[in-house]
Parts: structure tokens; sequence; C-alpha cells
């Protein structure tokens, strides 16, 4: 068989039947590579519609399978999916249902208000979780003990208590314990041998606490001594003042170690987690400032940002 370009030559001719033979298989695989790629976007257009199958619409808005899906966990039974969907479908239909009414009843003044708020919301969202970012890799967050207390004594005044707080050790014991004495008088003394002694047996009381050094409120010592009431409060607990009090639940005792009052300067390791606190936001504050206003010169200095004159 003669070559095409050889036929050609002989007859100049496009009707040579060597020709039309050879532009057939071309033209037919031509066809045959296109109806392949016609089923590849088929099954591709096929497989982004299953993944995106609607579960309902509203207008021209569609809710999908996988915007649900993630909503459900495996813990949950077939009944319970299902109702769960049907309630999350409703209260979706009925939100873009309400939207579409409130823009069409609503005024454009009143739309467009809206509009300029969720702007700044979202403007507010970006901002906020960047700088929040920023400051979580670079703030550092340790308070010196010089800070704390240069702070507490510029500030003390600000500091003052509005209910009793105090220092006590207490333990109760169950109405029927025999060896009351005993342990009222190691309570009283508290030396390391008696320390040592209330641990060993400390499986016998109900309750108890020996970190005496920690200030506590009274409202806090009333939750843990039922005993203790408002009206008893001030005869029980005063300074250096070791107490004994029993209801139908059990006997207390305790040692009140040191006391301060309503309007007394609450002291600095009362109030250090709050004025740890205050310093953190004062300097996390400076630091977001800080940051506005180098973002502010550099973009001035690259161009990028620049006030027109009125």
């Amino acid at each position: 068989m003669l070559p095409i370009d050889s036929c050609r030559a002989r007859c100049n001719c496009y009707f040579c039947p060597m020709y039309f033979l050879s532009t057939y298989r071309i033209v037919r695989g031509a066809s045959v590579l296109l109806l392949v790629l016609l089923i590849i976007s088929c099954n591709w257009s096929l497989r982004d519609d299953k993944d995106k199958e609607p579960l309902a619409r509203v207008g021209d808005n569609y809710l999908y399978r996988n915007d649900v899906a993630p909503l459900l966990h495996d813990g949950m039974s077939k009944e319970d999916s299902s109702t769960f969907v049907t309630n999350y479908i409703n209260t979706w239909a009925a939100k873009q249902l309400l939207l579409s009414k409130s823009k069409i009843n609503l005024s454009q003044e009143q739309l467009a208000n809206f509009e300029r708020l969720v702007a700044n919301y979202r403007s507010d969202l970006y901002t906020t979780a960047y700088k929040e970012a920023l400051i979580r890799e670079t703030q550092d967050t340790l308070i010196t003990a010089q800070e704390l207390a240069a702070f507490y004594e510029k500030e003390k005044e600000n500091f003052k208590l509005k209910e009793m707080i105090l220092k006590l050790r207490f333990i109760e014991l169950p109405k029927t314990f025999l060896n009351k004495a005993v342990v009222v008088d190691k309570l009283k003394r508290f030396s390391k041998e008696d320390i040592v002694y209330l641990d060993s047996i400390a499986v016998q009381f109900k309750k108890l606490n020996f970190n005496d050094s920690i200030w506590v409120k009274a409202s806090r010592v009333l939750e843990e001594i039922p005993a203790l009431t408002a009206d008893n409060l001030d005869r029980y607990l005063k300074k250096s003042q070791f107490f004994e009090i029993e209801d139908s639940l059990g006997v207390y005792l305790g040692k009140v170690t040191d006391l301060l009052t309503v309007n007394d300067i609450a002291p600095l390791p009362y109030i250090k987690p709050t004025i740890t606190q205050v310093l953190l936001n004062r300097r996390r504050l400076g630091y977001i400032r800080k940051l506005e206003t180098e973002i502010i010169d550099e973009a001035i200095k690259e161009k990028e940002f620049e006030v027109y004159e009125k």
C-alpha cells in the first residue's frame, strides 16, 4: 500500500480511497479519545455530585450531606442520626427562610447597617486571632517577684477585703471517736511529731486540713464546717483561737492561726493570682499597641498606606 502523500502526489485527488481510509482512521481515533474524555469527565462530575449530595434546598441555597456529616458521631444510633439530621434541616431551612424574608422586609438602611456590622465582626475576628497568635509566640508570661511586690505596694489600697479571710487547720471527728483529747492536744501544739501522729490516724477522721499557711475565705470554711454559721462566726473564728463545735454529723476541731476582716488590706499571697493577671493584661495591651504602631510605620515606609490631605 502506498503512503498517503505518495498517493496524492500521483492522483492529486482528495477522494482517493487511500486518503479517505486514512482520514477515517484519524477521525475515528479522535472520536474515541473524545468519548473517553467525556466519560471521565462525567465520572468526575458524578463523583462530585455524590460528594455534594443535597439534603435540602431553600431558593438557590442548598444544604449538602457533607455539611451535616461532620456533626454526626459513631456513637449515634440510626434513629438518633435521623432525628438529628431532620432537626438540623428544619433549623437550617427556618434560618434561610427568615433571612430571605428579612432581606425583603427590612429597609435598605437597616440592611446596609447589618452588612457593616458583619464586615466589622469578620475583620475583628481575623485580626484578633492573628494578634493572639503573635502574643502566644512572643509574649513573656513570667512575672517576677519584684514586679509583684512593686505593684502591690503601689496599689495596695485598692485591695481591701470584702470578706473575712483566715488561715486554719481543722479536723472533723465522728461523734463516736474515743481519743478526742489526744487529738485536741496534738492539733493545738502541732509539732512535727504531732503531725506525724495525726497523719498516722487520719483514716479515722471524716475531714482534715493541716495546711494552715494558705488564706481561705470564711465562706469556704462555713461550707466545710456546717456547724459554723453566720450567727456564731465571730464567736469561734478569732485569731490564735482554738475551737471545738459539734452538730448531729460530727465534732469539729479547729485552730485559727491568722485572720483578716472586711476592709483590711489583702495580703500579697492571697491576691497574687489577681495581680499576676493584671500585669499580664497590661503587658498584652502594651504589646498590641506596639504591634499596631510598627505595622502602620512599616506600611508607610513601604508605601502600602497613606493618608490623603483633605
